[in-house]
C-alpha cells in the first residue's frame, strides 16, 4: 500500500511544519517532554524517514483493510435501495407518488442527528468495541429490510438504519485523526472512502446477480439484495471485534518504541506542546463559535448533495436512457471504477503537497460539466459520459473536504465534535438530494440536475472564500511569530498550558489551504 509521505526529508518531522522534537521541547520550555499521561512509554526515538514509512505502513495494514470493508458495506447497505427500486421494490410495495423519496429521506434525519453524539462517546466506549458493535446492529437492520411488505415498514426500517449507521463515518474519520498526522490523513480517508466508490460498483454487480434469486424462499429478488448484504455486514462486524485496536498508546501490535513515536508524531503535529487530552464543555463551545465550521458545512454540502443524488438515483438515470434493468445495473460499474481511480489520485497528491482546496475545486468543475451535460438535450451516450464526471466529481474530492476541517481544528474533543457536526449537519444535503430526482421529471430530471448545479455553485463560491480567509490569517500569524521569536520565542511569552488552551488559535498553528 503506497504511502504519499516523501522519504527524502532529513528529519522525521519534516513533513509537518510545526512539529517539535523532544529535545527542542525541553529547550523551549525548560521541562522534560511527556506524552500527557502515557508514562509507560519510552522516549520517542528519532526514526529515519524509512523507519517512519515502515511504521505507518504497518499501521495501515492493521487498520485500513477492516475499516474500508466496513465502510464498503455501510455505503452498500444505504445505497442498495436504488438497485432494489428498479428490481421491483416500488411495484411490490405499491409505492406511489413521492413515497420512495420519503423513504430515502427518513434515513438521513436520524443519521444527521445522531452523528455528533456518537462521536463524543467513541473514545469513552473504545473504538474497537463501538465501531464493530454498530456494524452488527445495522447489519441486522438491513437484513430486516428484506422482510418488509408495506410502505410504513420500509420507512421504519430506513429510520433504524440511519440511527445505526450514524456513528460509523464520523467515528472512523475522527479515529484516523488519532493515529495519523494531519498530512497523512486524507490519503487514509481516501483509502477508506474509496470503499464507497467500490460499493457503487459492487452494488450494480451484486444486484445483477442476486436478482436471479427471485422466488427462492418465496422472496423477490430485491428482498434478497437486502438480506444477503445485511448478513455480510453482520459477519464483517464480528470480524472487526477481533481486528480493530483502540489507540496508538495501547496498540500491542506495535513495539514500545513504535508506539512512542506514533503518539509523539500525532500529539505534537500541530503545536509545540500538543493537544488537550481531557474533556471540558468549553471545547464544544469553542467548536460551535468557530467560523470555520459553518463555512466548511457549505463546502461539504456542495459535494455531498451531488454525491448522494448520483449514488441513489444513478441506476434510475441510466435506466431512463433506454437500457434494460439488467444492463442499467451493469452500466453503473464503470462510473464507480473511474471515480475510485480519481479519488486515490486526488488523495495521494493532496497529502503529498499538504493542500486540499485545489482538488475540491477540481471536483466542483467536474460536477458542473457532468450535470450540465445531463440537464441538456444531449444524446444518451453523451449523458452517460456526463455521469462519469458526476460520480468522480462528487466522490473524489470528498475525503479532502472531510480532512480539510480536521486538519484545521486543534484539540481532540474540539476536532471530534467539529467533524461530527460538519458531517452531521452537512448530510442534510443528502436528505435534500433524496427528493429532487422525481419520477415525473424523467428522463431529463431538470429539477434534480438544476438543484445539483446550485449546490456546485455554492461550493465554487465558498471554497475560494475559505482559502482567502485562511491565507490572510496565516500571513498575520507569520508576522506575529517573527515578533515572538525576536522576543525570545514561544516559551518566553506563553506557558505550555496557555498554548494548549489556544489550540488552533495559537500563533504557531498554520491552517491548511
Amino acid at each position: 500500500m503506497a504511502d504519499p509521505t516523501p522519504i527524502d526529508s532529513k528529519e522525521p518531522s519534516s513533513q509537518v511544519e510545526h512539529a517539535v522534537l523532544p529535545e527542542e521541547h525541553e529547550k523551549i520550555f525548560g521541562t522534560k517532554y511527556d506524552f500527557g499521561g502515557e508514562s509507560t512509554l519510552p522516549p520517542p526515538p528519532n526514526f529515519t524517514p524509512e523507519q517512519e514509512l515502515a511504521l505507518y505502513r504497518k499501521i495501515d495494514l492493521r487498520l485500513m483493510p477492516i475499516l474500508s470493508l466496513m465502510y464498503l458495506l455501510s455505503f452498500l447497505d444505504r445505497g442498495n435501495i436504488g438497485n432494489a427500486k428498479i428490481a421491483g421494490l416500488t411495484t411490490d410495495l405499491g409505492l406511489v407518488g413521492n413515497q420512495y423519496n420519503i423513504a430515502l429521506t427518513m434515513f438521513f434525519v436520524p443519521y444527521c442527528i445522531f452523528e455528533c453524539p456518537a462521536n463524543l462517546v467513541l473514545k469513552k466506549f473504545r473504538p474497537s468495541r463501538w465501531l464493530p458493535g454498530i456494524a452488527v446492529v445495522w447489519g441486522i437492520v438491513m437484513t430486516c429490510m428484506g422482510l418488509v411488505s408495506t410502505y410504513p415498514q420500509l420507512v421504519a426500517v430506513r429510520v433504524c438504519l440511519g440511527v445505526a449507521e450514524s456513528g460509523l463515518f464520523p467515528g472512523v474519520v475522527y479515529y484516523l485523526t488519532l493515529w495519523y498526522p494531519r498530512y497523512m490523513v486524507q490519503y487514509r480517508i481516501g483509502l477508506f472512502f474509496g470503499a464507497a466508490t467500490i460499493a457503487g460498483a459492487f452494488s450494480g454487480l451484486l444486484a445483477f446477480g442476486i436478482e436471479h434469486m427471485a422466488g427462492v424462499g418465496g422472496k423477490d429478488g430485491w428482498s434478497w439484495i437486502f438480506i444477503l448484504e445485511g448478513l455480510a455486514t453482520i459477519l464483517v462486524g464480528i470480524l472487526a471485534f477481533f481486528t480493530l485496536v483502540d489507540f496508538p498508546v495501547t496498540a500491542k501490535f506495535l513495539t514500545p518504541e513504535e508506539r512512542a513515536y506514533a503518539v509523539w508524531k500525532k500529539k505534537f503535529d500541530n503545536s509545540s506542546v500538543g493537544e488537550q487530552e481531557h474533556f471540558e464543555m468549553r471545547y464544544l463551545l469553542a467548536c460551535f463559535t468557530d467560523w470555520q465550521l459553518y463555512l466548511h458545512i457549505l463546502v461539504y454540502m456542495s459535494i455531498v448533495a451531488p454525491l448522494y443524488g448520483i449514488s441513489l438515483f444513478l441506476p434510475s438515470i441510466i435506466n431512463d436512457f433506454g437500457y434494460s434493468t439488467a444492463i442499467s445495473q451493469l452500466l453503473t460499474v464503470p462510473c464507480y471504477i473511474f471515480a475510485t481511480i480519481v479519488l486515490l489520485t486526488f488523495a495521494y497528491f493532496s497529502d503529498r503537497h499538504g493542500i486540499r482546496s485545489p482538488f475540491i475545486l477540481a471536483g466542483h468543475l467536474m460536477l458542473a460539466i457532468g450535470f450540465g451535460i445531463n440537464i441538456s438535450n444531449a444524446s444518451s451516450g453523451a449523458k452517460y459520459f456526463g455521469t462519469f464526471l458526476c460520480v468522480a466529481g462528487s466522490y473524489a474530492p470528498f475525503p479532502g473536504v472531510v480532512a480539510w476541517l480536521g486538519n484545521n481544528l486543534s484539540g481532540q474533543y474540539k476536532r471530534g465534535a467539529g467533524m461530527a457536526l460538519h458531517i452531521g449537519i452537512g448530510n442534510f444535503a443528502g436528505a435534500i438530494a433524496s427528493n429532487i430526482f422525481r419520477t415525473q421529471d424523467a428522463p431529463r430530471y431538470i429539477l434534480g440536475h438544476g438543484l445539483e448545479l446550485m449546490f456546485v455553485g455554492i461550493g465554487l463560491v465558498t471554497t475560494p472564500l475559505v482559502v482567502g480567509i485562511y491565507w490572510n490569517i496565516n500571513r498575520r500569524r507569520e508576522e506575529m511569530m517573527r515578533e515572538i521569536d525576536a522576543a525570545g520565542g514561544m516559551g518566553a511569552r506563553f506557558s505550555e498550558h496557555e498554548i494548549r488552551e489556544m489550540g488552533d488559535k495559537s500563533p504557531d498553528f498554520r491552517y491548511t489551504l
